[in-house]
């Protein structure tokens, strides 16, 4: 069976923003992103409700009412996490199909190492991803080890971003021992060596990175390559100094997105209306920003 492989079909103009962060947390055939004790901790962790997870085509759907955009994506931590997520191709082919709204990214486990750097030539080459997404403390890797370069060459050769978790989780979150999972492992200095060391591959920092939001900025100011998405907590909770950054020396470099599902659109709008920022900001963080980032735009 051929890949399917997907093509922009967003119209850019028309759609009014670009989520850069929404997660699929089941494929088409029922396999979860975690496994079930992740799946609870997280939902109580961003008090949700009980339903369904989210699916790509009932993702599309929302963001579709909304005339906005989503990267869309899932995270490969069967190493670390001892738990094989839902299908990235079942994620691609969801894509393809609701090619007006969603944007794919790729994601593979850093410990398989050279078997990796395949990964991210065949998903790049043959589905057509557009970036792909780490979650350092998930996948227990220190992004700055040099055993986890070839994976950086590969990705700054497609010329597609990757986006890496920064910050605490809510993933784990109220387990004992948060499920194995340690935070140190998501500090944005690790990110700041990779930045150095690859100035030719755009990097997202996701999230406001507490407690090293500091750093977060210092690094985004400092290195053209580095961008920070605004996803996984409600505007009315950023840290102040990132909110004066965000009109000042991070206007060019900050990103609209919610961490859909467990931040709502309607939500994080709302919330967002009530900042102290630049109006002339506004239309560079929920869409042109993102255009740079995902190469539409120069």
């Amino acid at each position: 069976m051929t890949a399917e492989k997907y093509h922009y079909g967003v119209d850019f103009g028309r759609v009014a923003a670009i989520d850069i962060h929404t997660h699929v947390e089941v494929d088409g055939h029922g396999r979860k992103a975690y496994d079930d004790e992740l799946v609870d901790a997280v939902g109580q962790y961003f008090k949700r409700g009980p339903g369904a997870l989210s699916s790509v085509d009932a993702l599309a759907d929302e963001y579709r009412r909304h005339n906005t955009a989503a990267v869309v994506f899932t995270v490969d931590a069967r190493t670390a996490m001892r738990h094989v997520p839902n299908s990235v191709e079942d994620l691609i082919a969801g894509a393809a199909r609701n090619n007006d709204v969603l944007i794919p990214f790729g994601s593979v486990d850093p410990w398989h190492e050279r078997r990796a750097v395949h990964r991210v030539h065949e998903l790049v080459r043959d589905y057509g991803v557009k970036g792909f997404k780490f979650h350092p403390s998930m996948q227990a890797f220190e992004p700055n080890d040099r055993r986890f370069y070839p994976i950086y060459e590969a990705i700054t050769e497609a010329r597609v971003p990757a986006l890496f978790h920064t910050g605490q989780t809510g993933i784990g979150a109220g387990l004992p021992g948060g499920h194995r999972i340690k935070l140190r492992y998501s500090d944005p200095m690790l990110l700041d060596d990779v930045a150095a060391d690859f100035p030719e591959m755009t990097i997202v920092m996701a999230h406001p990175a507490v407690p090293w939001v500091d750093s977060q900025i210092a690094i985004a100011g400092h290195k053209s390559n580095v961008y920070v998405d605004l996803s996984g907590w409600s505007p009315k909770y950023f840290p102040t100094q990132l909110v004066r950054a965000m009109s000042r020396q991070l206007r060019t470099k900050v990103l609209f997105g919610t961490d859909y599902p467990y931040i709502q659109l309607d939500r994080w709008k709302r919330d967002f209306e009530t900042l102290d920022i630049d109006p002339a900001v506004v239309p560079l963080i929920y869409k042109e920003n993102a255009l740079r980032v995902l190469g539409v735009a120069s």
